[in-house]
């Protein structure tokens, strides 16, 4: 697909539409040391876009299997609304213009993540933004999690579009991998390092949100 062709967005959520993975690293870092344990910042960025099965997987191994993840869960999330109540959740720049672009020229949009309903909703209200996401797709309605194509061929078929005319809006590896795997052109603006093995997978990679806005307005798209 060519990116005039597409009917649909599909938009991940942590990253590219909130800067929420910062607020996650911070609570899985107070919640690691709270429980005598360290985490390392590169160690949480290897993690981004990863679903709680995986995380869970991922700590096991890095701390043993005697790690409690359950007990470390507990601990995260009370951090975590301790830091998005003081701070707030910000919406990256561009977010709200785009949205009302797509609003005004009636294309169908909805939200992807690998993030459950509850908790999905829980973000988009603390940024102020849940009325603008009517149709979501999380991790609790699906089988399988993202790298796996589930969630993007569900919001595909909740948009009443193929999957090759949605065009799939993601900032990680494991969300473009998803893309891929579901069949879906891919735009990839990054929210950490941008390296050789994230590009090759993306149709296109643009630098932020207004820089897709501007784009998708393009007579020349």
């Amino acid at each position: 697909m060519m990116l005039a062709d597409y009917n649909a967005i599909i938009f991940d959520m942590d990253g590219l539409i909130l800067e929420t993975e910062s607020s996650y690293f911070i609570a899985w870092q107070q919640a690691a040391k709270a429980m005598g344990f360290k985490l390392s910042d590169e160690f949480c960025i290897d993690l981004s876009g990863v679903s709680f099965s995986v995380l869970e997987e991922k700590l096991l191994q890095h701390f043993g299997r005697d790690f409690s993840f359950s007990k470390f869960c507990q601990f995260s999330n009370t951090f975590w609304q301790v830091h998005v109540a003081e701070n707030g959740i910000e919406v990256k720049a561009g977010a709200h213009d785009l949205i009302a672009y797509l609003q005004k020229q009636n294309t169908p949009y909805c939200l992807a993540t690998n993030s459950p309903e509850i908790n999905a909703r829980e973000c988009l209200r603390y940024a102020g933004i849940e009325s603008l996401f009517n149709l979501m797709v999380c991790r609790d309605h699906v089988k399988a999690a993202k790298p796996a194509a589930d969630i993007f061929l569900r919001a595909a078929e909740i948009l009443s579009q193929p999957i090759e005319n949605c065009l799939v809006v993601e900032d990680s590896y494991i969300g473009l991998q998803a893309a891929q795997n579901a069949g879906a052109y891919s735009v990839l603006i990054p929210s950490l390092k941008l390296t050789p093995e994230i590009q090759s997978l993306a149709g296109l990679v643009l630098e932020d949100l207004t820089q897709l806005h501007h784009v998708l307005e393009s007579p020349a798209r």
